[in-house]
């Protein structure tokens, strides 16, 4: 979707946003960033998963709360992010109603797009600047009022978004909802988690 250009030479930015999220920087095809560290609880706060936080938070609950390890591991992973942000779910769609009446709905939204917004500007800082941004998963690919939280002011970058069609582009197809004046392409991809794992298997198994 990137015209003739080849890999090499591009700077995009993938937005994989769903239950779990990665947000990855790819320069010349290749990956040379991406938000999840260690485990996955690194990043951008996630449906239960805490996202990054300051490392002294363990040690609090454990010493504060008579937490173990294994509590407080299975807090991180399982009743943070969304959930424990929002105290009502880890669902976006839920979120997203229930923003309407609930401000901790409405936080735990504000709070992803926020963290997103900020991984889009440290990568284009990386990779001085960037060509494309991709939105792809379960939340990249259907919450439309979501993408158009994050790209809002992102018009620094060159990022020029047709907020109409975001709103009503069709599901499940690769569509480009950037102008055609933008710097700064805007694609929402379907992604195929399976196929690409399925492939990998078969690679790896040769």
């Amino acid at each position: 979707m990137m015209g003739k250009k080849t890999a090499e030479g591009t700077r995009v930015i993938t937005c994989h946003l769903g239950n779990g999220s990665s947000i990855t920087a790819v320069k010349d095809g290749k990956s040379i960033d991406t938000s999840m560290g260690f485990t996955p609880l690194e990043g951008v706060p996630m449906g239960t998963r805490c996202g990054s936080m300051d490392p002294a938070v363990v040690t609090y609950l454990m010493d504060k709360k008579n937490m173990t390890a294994a509590e407080v591991n299975s807090y991180m992973n399982k009743k943070s992010g969304m959930l424990g942000l929002s105290g009502v779910s880890s669902d976006f769609r839920d979120l997203g109603e229930g923003a309407k009446t609930n401000e901790r709905c409405d936080i735990a939204l504000r709070s992803f797009a926020y963290n997103v917004k900020k991984y889009i500007g440290a990568y284009s800082a990386a990779m001085n600047g960037v060509d494309a941004i991709v939105f792809t998963a379960g939340v990249g690919e259907n919450d439309r009022g979501m993408r158009e939280m994050i790209l809002r002011g992102l018009d620094y970058l060159g990022v020029e978004v047709d907020y109409d069609y975001n709103m009503n582009c069709p599901r499940g197809e690769e569509v480009e909802i950037s102008t055609k004046s933008s710097r700064v392409k805007v694609f929402v991809i379907p992604t195929d988690e399976e196929m690409v794992i399925a492939q990998d298997t078969a690679r790896l198994a040769k």
